[in-house]
């Protein structure tokens, strides 16, 4: 039936009535979360299952090696200037660091990102005494090993000396062996003729353990875990790694830290004062586009 023209433009404007966007009632704009750069790295760390599986590779690969280790006189895993004493009539010892390489602090890193905020001491030390940091994947079950094979399982950790109590307690929950106060050689550890340019570097507290073990393996998330470089550039990392690479995976056991770490600082100069904006202008003008 055909529509008289009154009539059509009727329905033609019904439909435009039915097809118009609404205006939208007055209400309170939610602001989104400042981007975080470090967004993907925790979230990759916390969500992703080829995390998980890169820590138990390592440290089955580890636990695989660690018997023909102890029964090698002559494996040791310090880097050369590390061993000042002869090894071969010491007890052997597996040394490894703590954050991220044995106790997943994520969640601390987390909340740096949903709070739109940078790391601080302060807040860290928080976290700490929460003494809530979960066991990574295969790490229980390798130090475990270890001391049941009679090795001795060491941490070094650049953890402040406050935090030590609670370090300890939270390795225990975790399920991680600590064999007593030699076992943990904390940020302020007393290293006797020993002395570093960088508090933070473990140089001296490598060659603390030295003393009084033979080393089979390191394991660590940073390269200062193994060896500490001369220069905290991208060139000085590789420099000081360079002499080790046929220790990779057999005598040294790197595992996967993509939201910190002394790589950082070394692509904006290692100069935290300067301005955020700065900092990330460094790191993008280091990135390859071919």
């Amino acid at each position: 039936m055909t529509l008289r023209l009154p009539a059509l433009a009727l329905a033609l404007g019904l439909l435009a009535a039915c097809g118009s966007t609404p205006e939208r009632p007055d209400t309170a704009v939610v602001a989104l979360p400042v981007a975080n750069d470090n967004l993907n790295a925790v979230a990759w760390s916390q969500t992703a299952v080829e995390h998980d599986l890169l820590y138990l590779e390592t440290y089955r690969g580890a636990q695989a090696q660690l018997l023909a280790a102890l029964a090698d006189p002559a494996r040791d895993a310090l880097a050369a200037g590390d061993r000042r004493t002869p090894a071969d009539s010491l007890p052997p010892a597996v040394v490894l660091d703590i954050d991220e390489t044995v106790l997943d602090n994520s969640p601390y890193a987390a909340r740096l990102v949903r709070e739109s905020r940078e790391y601080d001491e302060a807040s860290w030390q928080a976290w700490c005494r929460e003494e809530s940091a979960r066991a990574l994947p295969g790490a229980v079950a390798f130090t475990q090993f270890a001391v049941r094979h009679g090795v001795a399982v060491i941490y070094i950790s650049n953890r402040a000396s406050v935090l030590d109590e609670a370090t300890l307690a939270n390795l225990r929950k975790a399920g991680l062996p600590v064999g007593g106060p030699q076992a943990f050689l904390g940020l302020d550890t007393p290293t006797p003729g020993c002395t570093q340019a960088a508090k933070s570097g473990k140089s001296c507290r490598r060659q603390l353990v030295a003393s009084r073990y033979r080393v089979l393996m390191q394991v660590g998330d940073q390269l200062g875990d193994f060896v500490d470089p001369a220069v905290n550039t991208p060139a000085g990392h590789r420099a000081a790694v360079a002499p080790y690479l046929d220790w990779i995976g057999s005598r040294w056991f790197v595992l996967p830290n993509p939201t910190y770490g002394a790589w950082e600082p070394a692509l904006f100069g290692n100069d935290w004062r300067a301005p955020a904006a700065a900092r990330r202008q460094a790191k993008l003008d280091a990135l390859r586009i071919d």
